[in-house]
Parts: structure tokens; C-alpha cells; sequence
């Protein structure tokens, strides 16, 4: 893929893929350029967003505070769909070199990451193509068959935290170019789903399981002998970023230097997604609090309704009946419930708590198409072998 910029041209009327269902005639125009102009680039998003449906992550919250704070050697390239002239599809793709099995290095082009494994630990979800919502599906296909004709030797294209349906455009765009799909890492987003919590009647707690319902009252009567139990959300910058010094605080004493807190970007890419979004409401940050002792902090985003956790610290003590981070989830559930929302989702990644609080899952997976090669097979095999000692490893409780 070069610096130039690429233009596909496919006519609805000859090809599989449909970019209007009414006009059968339109025909896509994908370009693919060096983004030069962020500050341009924001009208565009900002008025495509309110014609797509989209995720959090693909919001210009996000994907605008990631642009400002991308690290050198990111390379960033502005991806547009155009039908007649109006611009219907918006994704970043970032390009990076890289060296694995074989003679040559490998160019990977990464949708809405950098490749810098440091920085992406931000940990992008729910990611894809930004695109007009009456045409969602054929305008990402289309999208992701422009970045896969272009692909050469043992070029990669990664698709990172994507949902089933953006799964299948991309084997749709792979099957179309003849390359293979490389799954990398299969997880689950479990979520509260608060339609099925609404029609069993609104109680949150009573729809949980007996040893969970059981655990989190222990814990709220534990916490009550100490003091009053409340949860507060914070209603300013000020008071946000204050919390999210404290979430770090727990998070060090809980994990030392290891998570996301040891990427040099992750505080001041944080501060201004938080100065940016909990003044418009995207950005919800709360404490659980017993008296004036803080014993949680949960750093959650807000959008169409639903609320994501994306972070969170503890106060974690020895009594193991005591459970914060129960607790504070499940006041967390029940003010979202009380503000009318839709939706609590965990996001991907390992946690108990998740399980047993949730009632419902989202498919997550993490992906790499390109040419098929001997040094791709080796490679598959030995993620697979890993994938197998890492289940053999956790069945043995090592």
C-alpha cells in the first residue's frame, strides 16, 4: 500500500456488495490518504456520526483524543467512502513495520490502532468502519476489500476487538480478495442486558444468582457497620480527575506496574478524554463510598444508552467477605437502571465478576487477514498450541 491515494470504484449492479438497496446504480468511491488535516477531518466525522450507528470507540471522543495523542511512527492514513460525492464510510488506518518468521519484514495496517503494542493497550472494542447506517454493512465490506486488494507478500491487515458482523464483512471483503483470516484471540463482552432485568420486574439484585445476591448482601451489611453506604457520581472535570488519581492509586496497590497504567500515554490521553466527555456525559465516573472512606472507583463511557466499564479500582482488604468491587458494580447497574438506560456492558477480558453479574454476551474477536505462506501457517500453529497450554494451564489451576 503506498502514500497515494487508492480509489475503488464498484457498481452495485455487477457485484455482491449493495451500497444503496434503492439505487442500484451508485457506485462506491474508497480513497485511502495520509491524514493531514485533523482538524478538517472532525467536521467530516462529526456529521457522518450523526448518520451512523456506531460504538463508543468509533465516536470522535475517542478517535479524536487518540489523534492527539498518537506516538511517533504511528503514520496515520484517513480512509473515505464516497457515494456521489457525499461521504457515507470514515476509519483511520495506521501502518507499521514489523519482523516475525521469514527472510522479509511485514507491513501491518491496523484499523483504528497504531501497532505500538504500549499504546494500544488503550484496548480499542467494538471497533470498525464508521458508515452511514442505511448502508452499514456494504459500505464496510467495500471498505475492507480497498485495504485487502492492496496488501502485498506477507502484508497484514489487523482488525482488532470486532464485533460478528463486522467479522463477516471482513471473510466477506477476504473471500473476495482470496486471503486468509487468521483469528487471533476469541473473548466475550458479558453485558446486563436491562430489557430482560425490566421485564422480570426491575429489581437488578433479585435477577442474580443465589451465592452472588448472597455475597453482594453480606458485603453491603459489613460496609453498613462502618458507615453509610452511598454512591456518587462525579459532576465535574475537576472532581473526575481527582477520582481517576485515586482508581490509579487502588489499581498500583492492587497490580504493582503491570495493566495499562504502565503505558507512558495512558495518563494524559485519559485526562483529556475525561475533560472532553464527562462535560457532555459520555464520560461517567463514580465512588463507592462508606462514610467518607472511598472504597471503588469505576471509570465507565456512556453512549446510546448504554454504559461501558472500562476501568476500575478497589480498596480491597483481608476480610474476604468484603467485596468492593461487587458493590460497587451493582450500584453502578441500579443507578443506570434509575436513569433509564439500556445497558451495562463489561467490555472483553478475564473477570469474575463479570460472569456473575451479567446476563447476556457480546462476541469479541481480535484478527489478522493476508496472503497465505508457509511462515503463516507455522504461525498459526503455534498460537493454537499456546491457546491449548494456556487452557490445559487453567484447568490445572497453574
Amino acid at each position: 500500500m503506498t502514500d497515494a491515494t487508492i480509489h475503488y470504484l464498484r457498481p452495485t449492479s455487477s457485484h455482491a456488495v449493495s451500497i444503496d438497496p434503492i439505487d442500484q446504480d451508485a457506485v462506491l468511491d474508497v480513497s485511502v490518504e495520509i491524514l493531514r488535516d485533523v482538524a478538517g477531518l472532525e467536521g467530516h466525522w462529526k456529521e457522518l456520526e450523526a448518520r451512523a450507528t456506531h460504538s463508543f470507540y468509533l465516536s470522535w471522543l475517542w478517535i479524536g483524543t487518540w489523534l492527539r495523542h498518537l506516538p511517533k511512527g504511528a503514520e496515520p492514513h484517513v480512509l473515505t467512502a464516497r457515494e456521489l460525492g457525499k461521504i457515507v464510510g470514515l476509519a483511520i488506518v495506521c501502518r507499521r513495520r514489523t519482523w516475525r518468521l521469514g527472510p522479509r519484514s511485514r507491513m501491518r495496517w491496523l484499523l483504528n490502532e497504531t501497532g505500538d503494542a504500549r499504546f494500544d493497550r488503550l484496548f480499542i472494542e467494538y471497533n470498525g468502519i464508521l458508515a452511514e447506517r442505511a448502508s452499514a454493512d456494504a459500505i464496510t465490506v467495500a471498505c475492507l476489500e480497498v485495504l485487502m486488494q492492496r496488501l502485498r507478500h506477507s502484508d497484514e491487515l489487523v482488525l482488532s476487538g470486532i464485533d460478528p458482523s463486522v467479522e463477516l464483512a471482513a471473510r466477506c471483503a477476504a473471500c473476495f480478495t482470496d486471503l486468509v483470516t487468521d483469528v487471533k484471540v476469541a473473548d466475550t463482552a458479558p453485558w446486563v442486558d436491562f430489557t430482560e432485568v425490566r421485564r422480570k420486574g426491575g429489581d437488578y439484585r433479585a435477577t442474580l444468582g443465589r451465592n452472588t445476591r448472597q455475597a453482594v448482601s453480606r458485603s453491603m451489611r459489613l460496609y453498613a457497620e462502618r458507615g453509610s453506604i452511598e454512591y456518587r457520581t462525579m459532576e465535574t472535570t475537576s472532581e473526575a480527575l481527582a477520582a481517576f488519581d485515586e482508581l490509579i492509586s487502588f489499581h498500583r496497590s492492587r497490580w504493582g506496574r503491570k495493566g495499562p497504567f504502565a503505558n507512558p500515554g495512558f495518563r494524559s490521553f485519559h485526562d483529556d478524554l475525561i475533560a472532553h466527555g464527562v462535560p457532555i456525559g459520555a464520560v461517567r465516573i463514580s465512588r463507592t463510598l462508606i462514610g467518607d472512606r472511598t472504597i471503588g472507583i469505576l471509570y465507565n463511557f456512556v453512549h446510546q444508552g448504554h454504559v461501558l466499564n472500562y476501568q476500575s479500582g478497589f480498596f480491597y482488604e483481608q476480610d474476604g467477605r468484603l467485596k468492593p468491587g461487587l458493590v460497587s458494580h451493582v450500584l453502578s447497574i441500579e443507578d443506570s437502571l434509575l436513569r433509564g438506560e439500556r445497558g451495562y456492558d463489561f467490555l472483553a477480558g478475564p473477570a469474575g465478576h463479570k460472569s456473575r453479574l451479567a446476563n447476556a454476551e457480546n462476541s469479541m474477536k481480535w484478527i489478522v487477514i493476508g496472503k497465505d505462506s508457509p511462515e503463516r501457517r507455522i504461525e498459526a500453529k503455534l498460537r493454537h498450541a499456546r491457546r491449548k497450554l494456556r487452557t490445559i494451564a487453567t484447568r490445572l489451576g497453574l
